[in-house]
């Protein structure tokens, strides 16, 4: 195991991000569930604002851990050139209802952790987008084109976009490379499976877990405090 859990795996990655410490210019954007809490920890260490960028797997017609592609909530849709979804027998009329599926969700989750705040504007911003991993970079790859266009209507892009994550394949990592201005990971296990697997505590996240971590993050923004003190 790498990590005790995702708490541990945002501090040491903060590690590796000092150089955007306490920045007005630069926010972190956490993929839910799993990323809100490494999100957190490298939001407080670096002193920087913490929010979410919702994105949604769609998986494999009877085999949903798969995950052939994503979505995000500007209406990016992208699919795992690696998996290969055709090539595993799934139609465009199998997949179609897991898209609507997943993008009830996306909606419903979106409600859920904003909780009526803004979608943040990345004008002019250097964006963080952070996960407590990438197994095939489907959903990262997602985030990260829905932060490239802006996440709303009328809503600039940001001028740089980092991919943070503890823990991927170093084929999926190279891939993101061409979608995102700068990758970090922390570690390429050449034995990779899965992302749980080089954790030590990997819960399932509740809806409620994450919905704790975000209000904590608003109730004492670390940027602000920092600033204050």
């Amino acid at each position: 195991m790498l990590f005790q859990n995702r708490a541990a795996a945002g501090f040491r990655l903060a590690g590796e991000l000092r150089v955007l410490e306490n920045r007005d210019d630069v926010i972190v954007l956490a993929l839910p569930r799993g990323g809100v809490p490494v999100g957190y920890e490298v939001a407080t260490a670096l002193r920087l604002p913490l929010d979410v960028l919702v994105v949604r797997k769609i998986g494999l017609p009877g085999y949903p851990e798969l995950a052939v592609g994503a979505l995000a909530s500007n209406g990016v849709l992208v699919f795992s050139e690696e998996v290969g979804w055709r090539r595993l027998g799934a139609t465009p009329e199998a997949i179609a209802p897991v898209i609507a599926a997943e993008r009830a969700e996306l909606r419903r989750r979106e409600r859920l952790f904003r909780e009526d705040r803004p979608i943040p504007d990345l004008h002019d911003k250097t964006v963080i987008l952070v996960d407590d991993g990438v197994a095939t970079g489907s959903t990262m790859e997602a985030a990260v084109l829905a932060a490239r266009q802006g996440l709303a209507p009328g809503h600039a892009a940001p001028k740089q976009i980092i991919v943070a994550v503890p823990v991927g394949t170093e084929e999926t990592c190279r891939r993101l490379e061409q979608v995102a201005d700068e990758v970090v990971c922390l570690e390429n296990p050449p034995d990779f499976d899965a992302v749980g697997q080089f954790y030590t505590d990997f819960h399932q996240l509740t809806d409620e877990e994450v919905q704790i971590i975000l209000r904590k993050a608003r109730i004492c923004p670390p940027h602000l405090l920092s600033r204050a003190a």
